[in-house]
């Protein structure tokens, strides 16, 4: 018999703490730094192993606080999905495990058992199949309905931490995501929608609100494009982050030794705990920071 996943390990744990009311709806679950620290896992162990608890429904993203228990079950598809639909499952899947670049039409077709050629019933191609992935990605994590009485800075908050979770979740997404060529997604598009009427209801002409909404996102993908980086080096290489920043400890001895980075050689003093690099940390500083230069804007 082989032996357990540890990704299948780790949840079937959480699993069993649900199940047995040590987790109750609302209480919060290990984040991926939790889990790569108590089960000495990487982070796509860790990673993978939060997605499949909220496939299964039992824990979801909760802005603000992270991961929580569900607090009520998901609700059951009525009816069959349709083939276009099974088809963009499968490829989110594929994207999910393996990353965007190892997505195919002819690795999809393998997938769903059927001839490459068939696809192309449903999807007129790889860059429709993206827009309808990236559009599937995003409903996971709906915007609440419209609340005028929410302030912009809650609101602004609000759209960012979906975003981030949606990344979180996917992280290909961030590579699909363009502002040149954004992709016409429309639950993607309801997030500048909500951005834009939150600022403009605070008096910011839309010319400036639509940059700030830029801003916002550039930042959230921006953060969340090392998402897909890491998992793929991790993967390319079977070194983890901790185990790569270990191995690079005398090298960065001999740059340092000559005393041209001072402010590096007292970061490294302060000790390996001193800064938190965690992805979900620099994402709420800069967060954080962009909200309170928006706050200055928008001041009399």
């Amino acid at each position: 018999m082989q032996p357990e996943p540890p990704s299948q390990r780790i949840v079937a744990r959480i699993r069993t703490a649900i199940a047995a009311g040590d987790l109750r709806p609302g209480d919060r679950v290990p984040s991926t730094r939790e889990l790569m620290r108590t089960y000495g896992v990487a982070m796509a162990t860790a990673t993978k192993a939060l997605t499949s608890l909220r496939q299964e429904g039992l824990v979801e993203p909760q802005p603000g606080i992270g991961t929580v228990v569900a607090r009520r079950p998901r609700a059951r598809a009525s009816a069959a999905p349709s083939p276009a639909d099974r088809l963009v499952a499968t490829a989110i899947r594929l994207a999910d495990t393996d990353g965007l670049a190892a997505l195919s039409m002819r690795r999809l077709a393998a997938a769903l058992g059927m001839p490459t050629m068939t696809l192309y019933r449903h999807v007129a191609g790889k860059e429709e199949l993206l827009l309808l992935m990236t559009d599937a990605a995003f409903a996971e994590a709906p915007l609440p309905g419209p609340d005028p009485s929410t302030g912009w800075r809650a609101s602004l908050a609000t759209s960012a931490r979906l975003q981030w979770g949606v990344y979180r979740r996917h992280p290909w997404v961030a590579e699909v995501m363009s502002f040149t060529r954004p992709p016409m997604a429309e639950r993607a598009m309801a997030h500048t929608e909500w951005n834009l009427a939150a600022l403009e209801r605070a008096g910011m002409a839309l010319p400036v609100a639509m940059h700030a909404t830029m801003m916002l996102a550039s930042h959230v993908r921006g953060t969340a494009v090392n998402l897909e980086w890491e998992a793929n080096a991790e993967q390319d290489t079977g070194v983890d982050n901790v185990e790569w920043f270990t191995a690079q400890e005398a090298r960065f001895a001999r740059i340092t030794a000559g005393g041209a980075f001072p402010a590096f050689t007292r970061l490294a003093a302060l000790g390996p705990d001193a800064v938190d690099y965690e992805l979900d940390t620099l994402f709420e500083f800069g967060l954080g920071r962009l909200l309170d230069g928006l706050a200055a804007l928008l001041s009399p």
